[in-house]
């Protein structure tokens, strides 16, 4: 029996690195790419003796996760106290250097929500709901770097970094409510979005920030759900994609072979395309939790969590929404302009400073975001300003520079940025709207070109795209494109 003839049955649990200056439980910086084991000190590394001590900060990222994300203990009218617990969740690896994780069990920071995200269907774009069962804390493990990455004996071997150690993250897991890929793909990339708008994570899959895995089962449609495999090692939206389709037609085979799906842990191998066996599936009590005796109780109060909730800066979904409203923008000026919050705010602070909405997204969209692409930098490293990139909106408008002659000025404004103003005095570019002198370069295009100017007269109108190309050449693109075009009309009209 083929595949389709199945329900895909998935949940995802997704571990966000959050974007605090420090770690977790003690002071040493959380910071990306330092020499192995020079970001570590007596807590992170388990010295005996040493004490941790709850990072507030990053209490504060993961209440505004559980806001942003719904969680029903994070509204503003929960009536009751928000309390959780840290426990010690135990188990043996070598990146483990207490042999158990401070995390959260019985009672996590943040209880059931959901999260809505538009997904790609056959029948066009649909926008879903998806639940959250909770969002925990805990802190991340060291990172082991395997064969080939020392010799050891005159062997090849594995080493262990433990500048992650301690690191806080969340873990956000989900119902177990989407049906294949493009729900996993869709609800990732809005969980993504929201993420990184609250400067909760940066979200860098590649520098391991976010990262996630799938619980994958089948069943046929109205059946109980069947067991679950969990896939790990993904490192793409794309990948879970992959794992997604991959492990569910295993499960198929394996279940119309006449055998039984065990639940069980795999990791995704991109290379072959499909899962891989690690271990069978730790349940609950093989991890042993109980609280964990360092660390009191985390009582969040009305005011703290309100406090919190002012801080929150308005969100991808409504800010598209306010995009389209306030500024008559299309949909899709303001879906590529809500990517990252800098960049709404560049191109909403480009307005504020004179600019026309269409024409700021316009030159947002394109020459901006290529030239920063072109230089490698983000939109808050722009060489141009937003107040500059209004006056030179300014000056198109007001017939100062030709839209031709303003792509010369970004470039200039890109290259060392300062005022439009002053590159167009400084290169003479400002634009000819004089009519002698238009009619001047139209006469000498004419007299240039007679036998264009015959078929134009004969009849053949597309001939004058041409024309006005060879009147702003004699200008060198500083004559005005109306004038150009009403002058050559008049003259060309025998």
């Amino acid at each position: 029996m083929p595949l389709q003839d199945y329900e895909i049955v998935v949940g995802l649990e997704v571990h966000v690195e959050l974007s605090t200056k420090t770690k977790a439980f003690c002071s040493c910086a959380n910071r990306f790419g330092a020499d192995p084991n020079t970001l570590v000190c007596p807590v992170c590394l388990a010295l005996p003796g040493a004490l941790p001590v709850l990072n507030k900060e990053a209490v504060v990222r993961a209440a505004k996760a559980g806001m942003a994300l719904n969680c029903e203990n994070m509204a503003a009218d929960y009536d009751a106290l928000c309390y959780s617990v840290f426990d010690r969740k135990q188990y043996f690896y070598p990146d483990l250097d207490k042999a158990y994780q401070i995390s959260q069990f019985n009672l996590p920071i943040c209880g059931k929500g959901w999260l809505e995200a538009d997904v790609e269907e056959a029948g066009g774009v649909k926008r879903k709901r998806f639940g959250i069962t909770r969002i925990h804390m805990e802190e991340d493990a060291g990172k082991l770097l395997h064969t080939g990455a020392a010799q050891i004996g005159g062997s090849e071997g594995s080493l262990v970094d433990f500048n992650r150690a301690g690191v806080p993250l969340i873990e956000i897991v989900s119902e177990p409510e989407m049906r294949g890929p493009e729900d996993a793909e869709a609800y990732l990339a809005a969980l993504k979005e929201i993420l990184r708008y609250l400067d909760v994570s940066d979200c860098n899959m590649e520098e391991g920030s976010l990262r996630c895995d799938a619980n994958i089962s089948v069943r046929k449609p109205g059946a109980p759900l069947g067991n679950r495999i969990e896939v790990k090692n993904m490192n793409s939206f794309k990948n879970v994609g992959k794992a997604i389709m991959s492990e569910a037609a295993r499960q198929v085979e394996l279940i119309e072979a006449g055998g039984t799906v065990v639940t069980a842990t795999r990791a995704w191998d991109a290379e072959q395309g499909a899962t891989r066996a690690m271990r069978s599936k730790e349940e609950a009590h093989d991890y042993r939790y109980f609280p964990e005796p360092d660390l009191v109780p985390l009582v969040l109060d009305k005011a703290w969590l309100a406090s919190v909730r002012g801080s929150l800066s308005e969100l991808p979904e409504a800010k598209r929404r306010r995009l389209v409203e306030a500024y008559g923008l299309p949909e899709y000026d303001a879906q590529v302009l809500t990517e990252n919050a800098a960049l709404a705010a560049y191109f909403e602070a480009v307005v504020k400073a004179g600019g026309s909405p269409k024409a700021a997204s316009n030159w947002v969209m394109g020459e901006l975001l290529a030239a920063l692409k072109r230089l490698e930098k983000g939109i808050g490293e722009s060489p141009i300003s937003a107040e500059d990139l209004a006056k030179m909106l300014g000056m198109i408008d007001a017939q100062v520079i030709s839209g031709k002659i303003a792509k010369t000025v970004f470039e200039e404004m890109a290259s060392g940025g300062g005022d439009p103003a002053k590159i167009v005095e400084r290169l003479g570019l400002v634009q000819v709207t004089d009519h002698s002198a238009i009619e001047g370069f139209v006469k000498a295009a004419m007299e240039a070109n007679p036998a264009v100017v015959a078929e134009y007269r004969a009849g053949k109108e597309a001939v004058l795209g041409f024309l006005v190309g060879q009147v702003m050449k004699l200008s060198k693109g500083k004559a005005n494109p109306a004038q150009v075009n009403e002058a050559l009309k008049k003259m060309l009209t025998p």
